[in-house]
């Protein structure tokens, strides 16, 4: 029988790659994003594979997650995996010139939403005594660079949740581990610049960074360890990246 992995922010970036990787293996699918027509176009792709089911809603409405969660059909209602990759950055403006909206959202989609998920989940893995979570955190949770203050705090939160996480849910032998990404070229950087493409594209350009398909190979190695194994924190970077501010560049 194969396992059932629910990924946060499925429908681009690192959830998409992981979604595809995942079915590739015979894992079955509870997709999750806003973006319905991604979600449909994904299911019609995935379900060739393995069997496919979508939510929609925003992780920021806790209400809407629970209630989504909730409706599962029977047979996707055993969750075995659990991405908590849905994530973002807004600005990336000096504390004193950061915008209030930025915050919030960065602070309701990183934290509040990976708790929000993780709630309407984890009573499911208990009752089974067994389940695999995976945090996707960032390297900006590891360390702290100029004009990246709440993203980074946000990140720094995740970090602490996962750690804490794990001691909580280690009595009913649940697995909860972190994989902390530095530079993935992703729409990530886009939607910090509010849509500019062009400033997006400069983020990357002059060295090779690291793809999606990267990380989700990372995610399934992590899931696919023997039960006594468990990938408790990882840190992923680029080659040409040494730290968040220190990135080799051909000229």
């Amino acid at each position: 029988m194969n396992k059932t992995a629910l990924i946060t922010g499925a429908t681009s970036g690192i959830g998409r790659a992981t979604a595809f990787l995942f079915a590739d293996n015979g894992i079955d699918l509870i997709i999750c994003g806003r973006r319905k027509e991604r979600l449909n176009e994904m299911q019609q792709a995935l379900s060739e594979k393995v069997k496919v089911h979508t939510l929609s809603f925003d992780i920021r409405d806790k209400n809407a997650v629970q209630e989504k969660i909730n409706s599962l059909p029977e047979n996707f209602n055993n969750i075995d995996i659990l991405i908590n990759n849905a994530g973002n950055a807004h600005g990336l403006d000096s504390i004193e010139n950061g915008d209030i909206d930025d915050w919030d959202a960065m602070i309701d989609i990183n934290v509040k939403g990976l708790l929000y998920v993780s709630k309407a989940i984890i009573p499911k893995m208990i009752a089974n005594n067994s389940g695999h979570i995976i945090n996707i955190g960032s390297t900006a949770g590891k360390e702290v660079y100029p004009n990246g203050n709440v993203y980074c705090a946000s990140k720094h939160a995740v970090d602490a949740v996962n750690q804490g996480m794990r001691m909580d849910l280690n009595k009913y032998g649940i697995k909860v581990g972190a994989v902390n990404p530095g530079l993935v070229e992703t729409e990530f950087s886009e939607v910090r610049f509010k849509g500019d493409t062009e400033k997006a594209e400069t983020v990357y350009k002059g060295f090779q960074p690291l793809k999606p398909e990267d990380i989700a190979d990372i995610i399934h190695f992590a899931v696919t360890r023997p039960y006594h194994v468990n990938i408790a924190d990882l840190i992923v970077m680029p080659t040409a990246q040494a730290s968040s501010t220190m990135v080799k560049k051909e000229l």
